[in-house]
């Protein structure tokens, strides 16, 4: 069990840089997920930890030693890919124990090896099929297993779940938090998908289409208080809103054209925020309430009308119009059978929000 730490990595490809100066440090024994659009670099980073492919400027730490340039089959790391790379003409046992035989462990030691994961992966009925009488689930498992089997002190997943249906997908991600939870390994999971990412993470890096990290943080930081508008934009659904910041040494408020002053609560003034600044703000769906009828006990109200509502199940999504032709999204829990109040299109509606549920961006 040992954390990983990237120094000022650099990588181009055909002269694009795909990896830009990234310094970070993965701690040990932790579920860690980089999460970012396509194409921004993540499977390239997790190449280089791998050994895959070599940085063009940086150094790359496991624990305290420089794993740099050393060659990918003397690195304590395995991999797992989204296509999972299960040898087609080996049966589950033999891809299993593929690495272990390449040691030259004893048979013994081989077999109980591989026995003991089999039933840890609850697959000791499938040890003779090959891989193409599995299923995409049963694939997954033993793809992890094949990686797990050798006690590699991390292990690096790409998008390994892209494959499975969205039940599976749920089912797997709690297995695999379940089995880091007990290994104690150190888990790089690579992923777009953000509710993956929410999901498992004790850490998470966000990564930007440039091939630098926006920000790091626990996924509750991160969703709460993301730091910039890609990172608001891509980790959940959110409301930005452009405008001015006013009165920020008294009783700050936030001017949105044509819409009015709105209360914001500053907890930490940054350099850029001076008084007259063009700014942005979040506001995350579920934070605002949606009625028909006027409340009080909010800092901030104001009046739109339905445009659309989309049903979700647990949750009713409205889409509504200001009076500035700007729309805000709602997120409403369903959490009863026959509610007070029905809300439908075209409906004049009221939406509140706390002025602490607001965060303030560098525009």
């Amino acid at each position: 069990m040992r954390s990983i730490k990237l120094d000022k990595l650099k990588k181009s490809i055909s002269g694009g840089m795909i990896i830009n100066d990234i310094s970070l440090v993965i701690p040990a024994g932790k579920f860690f997920a980089l999460l970012g659009p396509s194409g921004c670099g993540k499977t390239t980073l997790l190449r280089l930890i791998a050994g895959l492919e070599k940085a063009d400027a940086g150094k790359i730490f496991l624990g305290d030693e420089d794993i740099t340039d050393v060659p990918i089959h003397e690195r304590p790391i395995n991999i797992v890919f989204q296509n999972y790379a299960l040898f087609p003409h080996l049966d589950v046992f033999d891809n299993i124990a593929y690495s272990l035989r390449l040691k030259k462990l004893p048979k013994i030691v081989i077999e109980q090896k591989v026995f003991k994961i089999l039933e840890a992966f609850h697959l000791e009925n499938h040890i003779y099929k090959s891989p193409s009488q599995l299923s995409g689930g049963q694939q997954q498992r033993v793809a992890l297993a094949r990686a797990i089997v050798n006690e590699p002190d991390v292990l690096l997943l790409d998008e390994p779940l892209a494959a499975l249906d969205f039940k599976l997908r749920e089912r797997m991600l709690i297995e695999l938090i379940e089995l880091q939870d007990k290994l104690k390994t150190t888990f790089v999971y690579v992923t777009h998908d953000q509710f993956e990412a929410l999901t498992v993470a004790d850490q998470m890096a966000i990564m930007n289409t440039k091939g630098e990290i926006e920000q790091i943080g626990t996924p509750k930081e991160i969703y709460e208080f993301p730091h910039s508008s890609f990172v608001a934009k891509f980790v959940g659904t959110t409301n930005i809103l452009s405008g001015t910041l006013r009165n920020i040494d008294t009783e700050p408020a936030f001017e949105i054209p044509d819409l009015g002053h709105f209360k914001v609560d500053i907890a930490q003034k940054k350099p850029w925020m001076t008084e007259g600044c063009d700014s942005l703000i979040s506001i995350r769906p579920e934070k605002i309430f949606i009625s028909k009828k006027e409340v009080k006990n909010f800092s901030n109200h104001v009046k739109g009308t339905v445009q659309s509502i989309v049903y979700h199940g647990r949750s009713t999504q409205y889409n509504i119009l200001l009076k500035n032709h700007m729309k805000l999204q709602v997120f409403e829990q369903n959490e009863e059978h026959f509610p007070q109040q029905v809300i439908d299109y075209d409906n004049e509606v009221n939406l509140y929000w706390q002025k602490e549920n607001v965060v303030i961006l560098e525009k």
